[in-house]
């Protein structure tokens, strides 16, 4: 065992979780949620996993209109960090790892690369790092180790890898099959010499940027170009946006592993679920005596089988069996198991019709804390505005809307027109139309207030940012 080896986790957050709609939305996808009622995140739970195993602090790649997400979430774990990789918008995950790799070089000298998701679900966690100490030797030889977990059902929602010579601890793979019909699932099955591939790979940097310019020098290039010319913000780093966007999307199996003739696979039995939808969510969960997942105020009579999650309001179910069943603030998904499938299609078609609701939550989060959108009307809207102490929001001006601010509770310093003033728990303020303000939270405790908004066009893009201490424009 090479006790030696350098591991630098590389933690891939930048996923939408279109099949797990309403709880996941574009702007806080499922790898942010805690879906199995621990206190962590998937993200979170993914980076307490490498307890016990000797790793360099881990770089998180996410995409940029996640990054104050990330950071929050990671900072809450007060773990050291090697970065967080902006992309501009997603390339699949081929590119994604070549950031890392040609980083990772820059940084030390050349380690070892363990790639995992940041929204898997793995049970057994002494399995997970048996599994990985097992693929060092492999990578360690310069092999590209891919995990696969025993087949026991004919999922049709994954990748699959046929077994070849067993090899150590692993076996050669004789080749990577793409997601298979029900059919092909079953006889994959049968045969008993196929996995699923769990999406996770072990390999030195180096090995997977020769193999990627071998069978991609394209992505390769691109991605190269992309990292040359990196901007340091915070825990930031950006890349050349120009070079990456011209990048193919891409996947690691298809750009790399299917060709490669070094691919090692090493068997990772640990309880994995990539929790893809709402059935897969169903199974993880504890169920009662009828099968039944309820989270939040359900009132149940005579359920079968049924996941109904709510987050605010009650919801009432009778005689129902089968049924997936999501209220949100905003919005509520009613589904048979058996069509869970179709959510990210029909998530599309919700994008294509400009739905805010696939975008946002109406809780949406910000460097500085976080607004709920209780009520809209005609000419007006009211939040909910939660500030971390200490935090302060950009200095700005509206040019069509006035507000009111009433503080609920802790302390708020409010500057309008250069003048300062502190307000506490019932006293308000009123900001009128193309008044230059700032609010910050000056205290230890959170700082909650309402806001009312009054005016003839209330969108989030009516905001003339003066200076911003989270460098937004």
């Amino acid at each position: 065992m090479h006790h030696d080896e350098k591991i630098l986790p590389v933690i891939m957050a930048g996923g939408s979780g279109k099949r797990l709609w309403p709880l996941s939305r574009e702007n806080y996808p499922k790898q942010f949620l805690s879906l199995d009622n621990s206190q962590n995140s998937m993200l979170q739970q993914t980076i307490c996993r490498l307890n016990g195993i000797a790793h360099e602090p881990p770089l998180i790649i996410c995409n940029e209109e996640h990054r104050f997400i990330a950071a929050e979430q990671l900072r809450q774990l007060d773990k050291k960090l090697g970065g967080i990789f902006l992309e501009p918008e997603g390339r699949n995950t081929a590119p994604a790892i070549a950031l890392a790799a040609f980083q990772a070089i820059e940084n030390s000298n050349d380690p070892l690369l363990l790639i995992l998701a940041a929204d898997h679900v793995i049970g057994d966690i002494d399995a997970f790092q048996h599994s990985i100490h097992a693929g060092i030797e492999h990578a360690a030889l310069g092999k590209l180790v891919v995990f696969g977990v025993d087949a026991n059902t004919p999922e049709t929602g994954y990748g699959y890898i046929k077994r070849g010579a067993q090899c150590g601890s692993g076996y050669i793979v004789e080749h990577f099959v793409e997601k298979p019909s029900r059919e092909v699932a079953e006889q994959y099955l049968l045969s008993g010499e196929y996995c699923w591939n769990s999406g996770m790979f072990l390999f030195r940097a180096s090995r997977y940027l020769d193999a990627l310019n071998e069978y991609r020098p394209d992505i390769f290039e691109a991605c190269k170009k992309a990292t040359e010319v990196q901007e340091l913000d915070l825990d930031f780093i950006r890349i050349n946006k120009s070079a990456f966007m011209a990048c193919p999307n891409e996947s690691i199996d298809y750009a790399v592993m299917e060709h490669t003739p070094d691919a090692v696979m090493v068997p990772m039995n640990a309880k994995w679920n990539d929790v893809g939808g709402f059935e897969a969510l169903w199974k993880i969960s504890e169920k009662d005596n009828s099968g039944n997942v309820f989270a939040g105020d359900v009132y149940h009579v005579d359920c079968e089988n049924s996941f109904i999650h709510t987050d605010s309001k009650l919801v009432v179910a009778a005689g129902v069996k089968d049924l997936i069943i999501v209220s949100t603030k905003d919005s509520i998904l009613v589904t048979n198991k058996s069509c869970v499938q179709e959510i990210g299609s029909i998530v599309q078609a919700l994008k294509k019709n400009a739905r805010e609701e696939v975008k946002y939550h109406r809780e949406v989060y910000r460097p500085w804390g976080k607004y709920d959108l209780i009520d809209v009307g005609e000419r007006f809207q009211v939040k909910r505005i939660t500030v971390k102490p200490g935090a302060k929001l950009s200095k700005q001006m509206h040019h069509h809307r006035a507000e009111h601010w009433i503080v609920v509770s802790g302390t708020a310093k409010v500057t309008i027109d250069g003048k300062e003033r502190f307000l506490t728990e019932n006293e308000s303020v009123y900001i009128p139309i193309t008044a230059v303000h700032v609010l910050e939270n000056p205290g230890k405790v959170g700082l909650e207030l309402i806001e009312v908004q009054s005016g003839s066009y209330l969108k989030e893009d009516d905001i003339v940012r003066f200076e911003d201490k989270y460098g937004r424009k």
